[in-house]
């Protein structure tokens, strides 16, 4: 099974999982809550749980015509009350054929889900989840708050949201920076924070206590706001929760003019004067069309993730992994942790030392045959896994500490020394899904979703729920992993209203043999030590940063 077609699975399971439930508070009209934005007023549905649900609300004006490339706007008003009881389309990802229901070019929304009796005076702790999906698909698209708001004794408001992923979020050149905005996908997400902090109130938030949440690439994103315009702290949140981190290549602008050529190539305005004004005049079937990965120079296939942030000196000033260990971050409290099998979604077909190799060159197109040669040689041939070829385990650990568990690692390490030790938690995923461990996939990459947000307690679909068991088999996990996220939203501290049979969560980096992470486990949660031979591989994937950066 391709990795596409894998992920294209696990997806549809978790969506399926998640379903539809939520709204918020103000004035009632008849048919349901209805909150004023000032710009516009929104409808929404008052939930039996109690909460009231806003979905589809405009956050930011469409990002067509003339925005496109451009950072978001302020909406334009509306005089009537908008509907806000359907989720709206999510944006464009790469690859999609159009006409698609789902996906849209105009897609700046946003849901809320807070309590019912909620009011303005209420100063509730803000939720704000940035989804995933690699920049290039909003891979987490309108996950189900309801759960969480209730399941917090209606003592939380929830937030999640949409932003350009692919060409249309992170085309580079210093043509876009010419005539639009490099990184328009994170300006959409600071755009989005800027909106909470003015508009929270009327759903009951307090936007003095935003904790921002992200998983995989919006774990990745999450570490772009810590670190956004050199680590200043513009009062958008108080604390950060990474579920995955994601640091994949992060390469300068000069190092992208290829990529802008072939796609204004694709399009056909490579010939115009200027390309920007060419590219904002084309129909949108002919950009989506254009908005596919190629492999990079050098390299033979496509890498996974095609269009990404770039350091484009304003947001993004430096490297990650270098505003990290210069201590260039906002300093709040801060969940980070990962899944015990990170790359086994993203190595599917690795087969033999050469195929790995081949692998992480046609991702890190620096990588010499020294450095490829040094990474199987850290990572040697181990015990086979069902369904797999002989080199995919290594080739699979190797991706996913390179790429997830080791940036998590150091970010932890940074707050630990550059702000304190009680403020970090860290944590491993390790609960055992059969149909993943059957396959031969092990614990994989943000499959903790599934628990935090509940979804085996919402029982929407019961196949998707019996293949993650987290109603049956896994379902003590679910309150634990919950209640402990849901904890740090209200606290700033995993612990402080944690399920009541949940073990303590020590602070990371305060063991005496090494530093200490949370073991999530189905009956067997513990603290434990980060392997020291797992913090030698890190520090070899430190070392090889920058070659794989530039």
């Amino acid at each position: 099974m391709s990795l596409y077609t894998y992920l294209t699975l696990a997806t549809a399971l978790l969506g399926l999982i998640i379903g539809v439930n939520s709204n918020p508070l103000s004035t009632r009209s008849s048919s349901g809550p209805v909150v004023d934005l000032g710009y516009s007023k929104y409808e929404g549905t008052a939930l039996s749980s109690g909460v009231n649900q806003y979905l589809g609300m405009r956050f930011a004006a469409p990002p067509i015509g003339n925005l496109r490339y451009r950072a978001p706007e302020e909406p334009l008003p509306t005089t009537d009350i908008e509907s806000a009881t359907e989720f709206r389309p999510v944006c464009l990802a790469m690859g999609t054929m159009l006409p698609n229901t789902g996906q849209a070019e105009d897609c700046l929304f946003a849901n809320v889900w807070c309590p019912s009796l909620a009011t303005p005076r209420s100063k509730l702790p803000v939720w704000v989840y940035i989804q995933g999906g690699g920049y290039t698909q909003n891979g987490n698209a309108n996950y189900n708050g309801s759960t969480v708001v209730e399941t917090s004794g209606n003592n939380i408001v929830f937030v999640n949201f949409n932003y350009r992923v692919g060409s249309w979020g992170f085309l580079a050149s210093e043509k876009v920076r010419k005539n639009g905005n490099l990184n328009a996908g994170l300006l959409d997400q600071d755009f989005l924070l800027r909106w909470v902090r003015k508009n929270i109130e009327q759903f009951g938030g307090d936007p003095n206590h935003v904790i921002i949440h992200g998983s995989s690439a919006g774990a990745g994103s999450v570490a772009l706001h810590l670190t956004a315009y050199g680590g200043v702290d513009r009062g958008l949140f108080i604390g950060a929760i990474g579920e995955s981190v994601f640091f994949p290549a992060q390469p300068k602008i000069r190092e992208l003019e290829w990529q802008f050529d072939r796609y204004v190539t694709n399009t056909g305005c490579s010939h115009s004067t200027d390309q920007l004004e060419c590219l904002r005049a084309l129909d949108t079937e002919t950009l989506q069309a254009a908005n596919v990965a190629t492999p990079f120079p050098g390299g033979v296939s496509p890498p996974l993730f095609y269009f990404t942030p770039t350091i484009d000196g304003h947001f993004i000033q430096d490297y990650p992994y270098v505003s990290f260990g210069k201590g260039n971050f906002v300093h709040v409290p801060i969940i980070i942790g990962d899944d015990n099998d990170e790359g086994t979604f993203f190595v599917a077909n690795a087969s033999s030392p050469a195929d790995v190799t081949t692998f992480f060159v046609d991702n890190y197109p620096r990588l010499t045959t020294h450095d490829t040669d040094a990474i199987n040689a850290v990572y040697p041939l181990t015990t086979p896994l069902p369904n797999h070829n002989a080199y995919f385990p290594s080739a699979a650990a190797a991706y996913g500490e390179s790429t997830f568990v080791c940036p998590g690692n150091f970010i932890s390490n940074s707050y630990a020394t550059h702000v304190s030790y009680n403020k970090v938690w860290n944590y491993r995923y390790n609960v055992q899904i059969r149909g993943f461990i059957e396959a031969g996939y092990g614990v994989p990459h943000t499959i903790e979703s599934a628990a935090i947000f509940g979804l085996g307690n919402v029982g929407d679909n019961p196949s998707g729920d019996a293949f993650y068991g987290y109603s049956t088999y896994n379902a003590n996990i679910v309150p634990v992993v919950m209640n402990y996220w849901i904890s740090f939203i209200r606290s700033l501290n995993p612990n402080t209203y944690k399920y009541a049979s949940a073990p303590q969560w020590d602070n990371f980096g305060t063991g005496s043999d090494g530093d200490k992470r949370l073991k999530l486990e189905t009956n067997a949660t513990a603290i434990e030590i980060i392997p020291l031979e797992q913090v030698r591989r890190c520090e070899f994937w430190r070392k090889l940063a920058r070659t794989m950066e530039e």
